[in-house]
């Protein structure tokens, strides 16, 4: 192929697959990232011998882009158990679908947690959408999530037991107004596989993704300013002209007549403790449901077996408290709901960009779609839904139609 710079803008799962595609068609990108790594939101710290990822995240290994890009037996994932563990004051118990197993089904159907009749419509549920495509899901009507359990006729009980803050988790959001087209996407991937962490932490997957790039160069702490008439504005002051570029990235702060349609976000603390206990036995997801508190879920991020139990919290409740005021509280739940003893906080991380709220969610991204101005292109799971494989869909898109107009295929729009 001829010699024409196509730059890169974002080092996170989508601008990645991008460059992979890119690649297979012989086309050597550049591309620039803000950060010190691969990853974007996609990130793990490593501090003494210990990961700590960004964020409480997991890979649900049955995501058809997934098992397009990645090698998912080389990340030696550790599986959560199916369902969840819950806990009220006074009372703890595993719920979940009581059609993945018999020993769910077992301690389901003799859980406090939800009516027989729940559990039944839990298998309804499970059944209804076992042959429903995600093209078909993301096609249905869409309302929140919330009015979509109650239609279905699930009892406030079990929404509030379990749908609730189970959901609140995967959303990071409490009322559940998040659209039944996510709901029911991701209803399917729980209930079809198991979700996992690689061993090495979440960064295992963008660095699965990195290395398969061999022609691909990268720029990192390089924050872009501004992208205009096929040119990047760095940060130090300097620019670079391309002759395609493909915005793997929030693109309403690098486009001016982007400004008005800067995304939202939902924002999340990720606190890991080292703790004195541990109070949940199997590798399973712990949910606190109980009105007003501030821990959401927590898992430990340790063995059994380990010498130090490491506890990782999520705390989904918008608030303006100060670390050391979050802290105390996440401690005196833990204790006072849990019984779990902490020791000492070993990280905290407060992501303000943790998911895109997007309200008009598609599946993937038309290619053709993807094109914004001239030679500009967009990629990233803001344009389809909050999920690693709606980013990996886009970043092919994106690359498609790149790849399309780099050949000749389609008209330019200038």
């Amino acid at each position: 192929m001829d010699n024409k710079k196509v730059i890169i803008i974002g080092a996170g799962v989508s601008g990645l697959v991008a460059a992979i595609n890119l690649e297979n068609e012989g086309i050597h990108p550049i591309i620039y990232d803000k950060n010190d790594r691969v990853g974007g939101r996609v990130q793990t710290d490593y501090i003494d011998g210990q990961a700590f990822d960004k964020g409480f995240q997991i890979l649900l290994p049955n995501y058809p882009a997934v098992q397009k890009y990645l090698d998912v037996r080389l990340l030696h994932l550790k599986y959560f158990a199916s369902g969840a563990f819950v806990f009220k004051k006074g009372y703890q118990s595993k719920l979940g679908n009581p059609a993945k197993g018999f020993d769910l089904l077992f301690s389901t159907l003799f859980s406090k947690l939800a009516s027989f009749s729940d559990k039944l419509k839990i298998i309804k549920l499970y059944r209804s959408l076992k042959y429903k495509s995600f093209e078909e899901i993301f096609e249905s009507p869409s309302q929140s999530t919330m009015s979509y359990l109650k239609s279905f006729g699930f009892s406030n009980k079990v929404i509030h037991n379990f749908f609730r803050p189970f959901y609140a988790g995967v959303f990071l959001e409490e009322n559940l107004e998040t659209s039944s087209r996510m709901f029911e996407f991701t209803f399917k991937l729980f209930s079809e596989s198991k979700a996992g962490i690689p061993e090495k932490g979440i960064q295992a997957i963008p660095n699965q993704l990195a290395n398969q790039l061999k022609k691909t160069t990268f720029h990192f702490n390089t924050a872009i300013n501004k992208v205009e008439d096929k040119t990047i504005w760095l940060s130090n002051g300097s620019k670079e002209k391309a002759d395609f570029i493909i915005i793997a990235t929030e693109p309403s702060q690098l486009i001016t007549n982007l400004n008005n349609q800067q995304s939202l976000w939902k924002s999340v603390d990720n606190l890991y403790f080292e703790v004195k206990n541990r109070v949940v036995n199997l590798p399973m997801i712990a949910l606190i449901a109980e009105n007003d508190t501030f821990v959401n879920n927590f898992h430990y991020a340790s063995l059994a077996s380990e010498s130090q139990q490491i506890l990782s919290v999520s705390v989904v409740k918008t608030h303006d408290l100060s670390r050391e005021e979050l802290v105390k509280k996440v401690k005196n739940e833990l204790y006072d709901i849990c019984d779990i003893e902490v020791k000492k906080l070993l990280k905290h991380y407060k992501i303000p960009k943790a998911l895109p709220q997007i309200h008009d969610l598609n599946y993937q991204m038309p290619h053709t779609e993807t094109k914004i101005k001239d030679n500009i292109y967009l990629a990233g799971d803001v344009l389809s839904n909050g999920s690693l494989n709606a980013a990996m869909l886009n970043g092919e898109s994106a690359a498609k139609a790149l790849i399309e107009q780099y050949n000749g295929l389609t008209l330019d729009m200038a």
